[in-house]
């Protein structure tokens, strides 16, 4: 009869990790699932059973949750477009001033205007994007 129960909570864990996706409930789940083995098998007392089950989940837990989360966890965001020009450095074609300039970013060339309106950059000046402003490159010199 205890094995029929291990089975059972081991399926609603397994189960239930659907709607949780950390891959706890499923090292839970996989620990009944062996006691339940083990309890058929060996007909072990209750006792034993919950011996089974928290050594088996620990090990679970330590040992193959990890490589499983490695595995099949989402990586960060990569940033792509636009949203990866801040940062980024770019040289000044034209001069870039508070109405106009042009810039050379990522191998093309983008309009600009400096972070602070009333800087001035010469051509060839290194700046740095600081925000993208509709198809306009805010850069600044940097200390």
């Amino acid at each position: 009869m205890a094995a029929v129960f291990w089975l059972v909570v081991g399926i609603l864990l397994v189960a239930a990790e659907m709607f949780v996706g950390e891959l706890t409930l499923l090292m839970l789940g996989g620990g009944a699932l062996i006691t339940a083995g083990i309890s058929f098998a060996a007909d072990t007392s209750v006792v034993a059973d919950a011996i089974i089950f928290a050594i088996v989940s620990v090990a679970l837990m330590l040992g193959v949750r990890p490589m499983l989360l490695r595995r099949f966890a989402t990586p960060p965001p990569t940033l792509t477009n636009v949203d990866a020009l801040p940062g980024k450095s770019a040289l000044v074609l034209e001069s870039v001033g508070a109405h106009s300039g042009r810039v050379k970013l990522g191998g093309e060339e983008w309009t600009a205007r400096p972070f602070d309106p009333a800087e001035e950059y010469p051509p060839g000046t290194t700046v740095y994007v600081m925000k993208i402003d509709g198809a306009t490159a805010v850069v600044w010199k940097g200390p």
